[in-house]
């Protein structure tokens, strides 16, 4: 029994490194339409790990909007749909049917379904970047479990599956079958089969399918957006802006090592640069403050001192262009304080003045929609209440800077793990899915 095993681990094994070598950057791209899915009034988990909050006890993170590609797993195969997350490693599906759960997927109908014992190397070695290392749970079953700031949490064991996207069939990926838990948000649960992390760990989606570059594109107009695994080479795509990424070679308790960090250095209203040193941008000696790009979470947090001197500038250069709502104790989703109100018939937001993010090499520019949010639901006599889109880290309990996807919208993403760094460019990414000849008709 123990040198059956044994093969069957070593067969795993081959077959995880034959594949990962077929997958090289030479092959050509794998494109999925990339989907936003609405959530009205849903508190949605983000998981926070002790590298990247202080303070657990305050983080509570709302969701309207998430970033959902749909794809099929098993033998025979399974639809199943994933929220996009570059802020997370460990991919998950939900495997146990739940009231109310429509999307699920059942390991009992695979043939390709294979559970990952406690003493494989895939569970001794490869989950070392987990935030919570994994246990041997009675049955001998490598077993995880992933807490969140909303002091929920997802159980379950690992697994390996035969994972399909468009022509590409990719056996052997290890994920999370998730078959236990505590959750606050069985409605949004519900919505999705689980989620496709895509950051630098070892065991992310992107590592395990052997990507060293992917992009997404996301459409604000239409709510739709494309998802392309590997290389984007295509004439009507304009030159992108490269930043690095940040590298942290000795561990640091707050510093998130398989996030997408950069450094920012500064920040603009209008071409007026904010009156803060850099120093303010850069990680201390915890590795509390790194800024991470992150398409799980919607918007963007800044750290005090930065979003208090964007608020105040802002406000300033929006005085006469804009009513703000003045009701001191409304703040959305407990960390965005300025709010204003605008005409519920209007088609069009007023001129705005545009954020610009100045990063070390490279700078991204905030403007238009992306600047305000309408929060569904809020109404006041004939106008409507539009929130803008940067929030207080520290109302979080988060010691970091997030880039969230509401700010992506219209430009280009690319994240090139081969050569260690993030390129954007301003695009509409409408017309992405166009001509990288997706049905726009098929994906809202």
């Amino acid at each position: 029994m123990v040198f059956l095993r044994l093969l069957v681990q070593l067969f795993v094994s081959f077959i995880f490194l034959r594949s990962k070598q077929c997958f090289s950057s030479n092959q050509s791209p794998i494109i999925l339409p990339l989907r936003t899915q609405n959530h009205h009034h849903i508190s949605t988990r983000r998981l926070f790990s002790d590298s990247s909050s202080k303070t657990t006890g305050k983080l509570i993170f709302h969701h309207n909007v998430t970033l959902t590609a749909s794809l099929t797993i098993a033998t025979p195969p399974q639809n199943i749909t994933m929220v996009l997350d570059t802020g997370s490693e460990l991919s998950w599906l939900h495997c146990k049917k739940e009231p109310n759960f429509t999307f699920i997927f059942n390991p009992l109908a695979s043939k390709t379904y294979t559970k990952i014992p406690c003493s494989s190397q895939t569970c001794k070695t490869r989950t070392s970047d987990l935030t919570l290392p994994v246990t041997c749970d009675p049955a001998k079953l490598c077993h995880f479990i992933i807490s969140y700031a909303d002091a929920s949490s997802v159980e379950g064991h690992l697994a390996f599956e035969t994972f399909r996207l468009g022509s590409l069939t990719r056996p052997a990926t290890v994920f999370g079958c998730m078959d236990s838990g505590s959750s606050s948000n069985s409605v949004e649960d519900a919505k999705t089969t689980g989620l496709m992390g895509m950051n630098r760990g070892s065991l992310s989606f992107v590592n395990q399918m052997g990507f060293r570059k992917f992009s997404y594109c996301i459409s604000g107009a239409d709510s739709t957006g494309v998802l392309l695994l590997g290389e984007a080479r295509y004439s009507w795509l304009k030159p992108l802006n490269y930043t690095p990424l940040v590298q942290m070679s000795t561990p640091l308790p707050y510093f998130d090592r398989a996030a997408y960090s950069v450094q920012l250095e500064g920040i603009m209203v209008n071409n007026k640069v904010l009156p803060l040193p850099k120093s303010v941008f850069v990680p201390d000696h915890t590795g509390a403050g790194q800024t991470m790009v992150d398409s799980g979470t919607q918007f963007t947090f800044l750290l005090g001192p930065v979003y208090n001197a964007l608020r105040k500038e802002f406000l300033l250069q929006t005085t006469g262009v804009l009513r703000v709502l003045n009701e001191p104790h409304y703040v959305f989703q407990g960390a965005m304080d300025l709010c204003y109100l605008i005409d519920s018939a209007r088609a069009t937001l007023p001129n705005l003045p545009a954020v610009k993010f100045m990063f070390r090499g490279a700078e991204m520019s905030v403007s238009g929609q992306r600047l305000l949010y309408r929060v569904p639901g809020e109404v006041r006599g004939k106008d409507s209440v539009w929130c803008f889109t940067f929030g207080n880290s520290d109302e979080l309990g988060i010691s970091s800077f997030l880039i969230g996807h509401h700010q992506q919208q219209n430009v280009w993403m690319e994240y090139d793990l081969e050569n260690s760094r993030i390129g954007f460019a301003e695009f509409r990414c409408d017309l992405a899915g166009q001509r990288l000849g997706l049905d726009v008709k098929t994906l809202a």
